[in-house]
């Protein structure tokens, strides 16, 4: 009885409270009401422990807390819509959450419970299971896929670019610029009129129905009547794999040839069968035989055509360097090396003018050249994440290289000290299959409204794949560029387009080029964009005001912003040329 008539007094307290509580309510600012939320919360949570039934007035008290909390977390919620671009609904939210509601308030069901909830049936909804079923109309079409695999410098794509020259319209996929420029200059040196495209440049020719450029760069709408996608084990690649993987899977195109290495043969076949493709492979082997030498490699040694392998640009330059000072001419390729100056750089190796090529494993894929021994100075790479042994496809991928059919008819493959037995086993090993390709977000993320860009990307990240053959992209790089464009608030689908721009996020001097490109446009409304300065004349400042040029094309380019687009070829000529003469004159000490 004690307790009852201690529930009454209580009641009576909250029901004298409650127009006052009503009054500062609604006063109050929508950012303040957090504190009050919480205490009538709190208030409803003591009633509900009171024995309701048997005091008089409490069902009435009750509900008109009830009522209050209903109307801050309407107000709350209307707020959060209006910060967040999103059209989230009381009853909705509420209707299966009643109690977790009361206990914890609005916010808390709706990221918890609610949010989570529509999301995944988005994702359900607008996402397929397999991968394929991206591409409806690629999987109406009776395709007809060619793969020719096997090792470097076997022949491969030739055959494939032969078939392209004689259909009516076709597309190459090129795993680098420097490869599509190549396949550009061929097709039209043999009068088929083919366009350029890449991240960097568009060169539409007149009439042309053939189309050269980077995987990145496939309008997967267009139809096509054959298509070349080079480089195919490529789409194992946690970086970049999604746009080969992307071309595999949709293709508009009844005819498509695979040119690449013998690891990716069972997953590309795997791929095709789930597609209900038709397929053949070719299997190529070398005509030119590699042969591994025992001995350890000297300097001193050093002959023409030989190619040595490092695996950073600082050691390119030192190495070089010294065979400059030593006045043996040297060609130069590295991942920074603008492809203007990697042309000329080849050009004069294999003109004979320069002797011998120092190279990064950016020389794994290109264009073939005459070289007599590849020589491994190191066994290990730094691949992004940590230092590591070489791969046997890595290692094959550029012992290859070496030898040129009715140049060096044996090529030679070198190391240094302690390299042989590695070397010799991994060239000779079978590969390790590829078992996963690689997939990337699409747009879709886009249709699903309930969480900014940046969290559906990494719910798409984590969420749990539901068929074999596939993974997700690593998304580091989309993440790193969305945290940094955060404060502005931009609409989502330009977010999406900033995000998926050509340049390297992690050199810091670029990134604030493209931090400045989007407030420019974005936030101070600039017409256009200010051409790139230059840092100074060294080879790195050269680099980077290349790449800065690069991002300037792109930037305008994907925005339809206009540009001064004879400035940035001519430009980007004079900066490749003064490239080019630092590393001639070996001035590049610094580095």
């Amino acid at each position: 009885m004690k307790k009852n008539r201690k529930e009454v007094r209580e009641l009576l307290i909250f029901k004298e409270q409650l127009n006052n509580i009503k009054q500062i309510v609604t006063n109050t600012k929508t950012a303040n009401l957090w504190s009050h939320e919480a205490a009538i919360r709190k208030k409803l949570k003591a009633m509900t422990k009171m024995q309701g039934e048997n005091i008089k007035g409490y069902g009435q008290v009750y509900e008109e807390y009830r009522e209050l909390l209903d109307d801050i977390s309407i107000r709350l919620l209307d707020d959060y819509n209006k910060k967040n671009k999103t059209d989230f609904v009381f009853d909705k939210i509420v209707r299966d959450n009643l109690d977790d509601y009361v206990k914890s308030g609005i916010m808390t069901v709706l990221v918890t419970s609610h949010i989570p909830k529509i999301v995944a049936d988005d994702f359900d909804l607008y996402i397929p299971d397999k991968p394929k079923d991206d591409y409806i109309e690629a999987r109406r079409l009776k395709r007809m896929v060619y793969l020719h695999l096997g090792e470097t410098n076997t022949g491969k794509t030739y055959e494939a670019i032969e078939r392209l020259k004689v259909s009516d319209n076709g597309i190459y996929l090129a795993p680098l610029r420097i490869l599509a420029l190549e396949i550009y200059e061929r097709l039209n040196e043999s009068d088929v009129a083919c366009n350029l495209v890449t991240g960097e440049e568009e060169i539409i020719i007149e009439g042309a129905k053939h189309q050269s450029c980077t995987v990145e760069k496939l309008n997967i709408d267009q139809n096509y009547k054959v298509a070349v996608i080079d480089e195919i084990q490529m789409l194992g690649d946690n970086q970049r794999g999604a746009a080969w993987t992307r071309a595999l899977l949709g293709l508009k195109c009844p005819e498509i040839h695979v040119c690449g290495a013998l690891n990716a043969k069972d997953l590309v076949e795997e791929i095709l069968q789930s597609c209900e493709d038709k397929y053949e492979i070719k299997e190529y082997v070398r005509n030119v035989p590699l042969q591994i030498e025992e001995k350890p490699f000297d300097m001193k040694e050093v002959k023409e055509g030989d190619a040595l392998i490092v695996f950073s640009k600082k050691r390119v330059l030192e190495i070089a360097k010294m065979f400059k000072d030593n006045k043996v001419e040297t060609s130069m390729i590295y991942g920074d090396l603008p492809p203007e100056v990697r042309k000329i750089q080849y050009r004069d190796f294999i003109d004979g003018r320069n002797k011998i090529l120092v190279s990064t494993d950016a020389i794994g894929m290109g264009v073939n050249l005459p070289i007599r021994r590849i020589i491994f100075m190191n066994s290990k790479k730094f691949d992004g994440d940590e230092i590591r042994t070489l791969t046997s496809q890595e290692i094959k991928q550029i012992a290859g290289r070496a030898g040129r059919k009715g140049i060096y008819e044996i090529g030679y493959v070198a190391s240094t000290k302690g390299q042989y037995e590695f070397m010799k086993r991994n060239i000779e090993k079978r590969d390790d299959p590829l078992i996963e390709a690689v997939v990337g977000p699409g747009e879709v993320l886009l249709k699903i409204k309930a969480l900014p860009l940046r969290d559906k990307l990494a719910l798409w990240a984590t969420r749990e794949d539901k068929v074999p053959l596939y993974k997700k992209m690593d998304i580091r790089d989309y993440i790193l560029i969305l945290d940094n464009i955060k404060r502005y608030k931009l609409e989502e689908e330009v977010e999406w387009r900033l995000m998926r721009l050509p340049f390297d996020v992690h050199n810091e001097r670029v990134f604030e080029t493209f931090i400045d490109y989007v407030e420019q446009y974005f936030i101070r409304k600039n017409e256009a964009i200010y051409k790139p300065v230059e840092d100074g004349k060294s080879l790195e400042a050269s680099e980077i005001y290349y790449q800065k040029i690069n991002l300037y094309y792109s930037f305008a380019k994907n925005f339809k912003i206009p540009f001064e687009e004879e400035w940035v070829y001519d430009e980007r000529k004079a900066v490749s040329e003064r490239i080019n003469q630092l590393l001639i004159s070996g001035r590049f000490s610094e580095l």
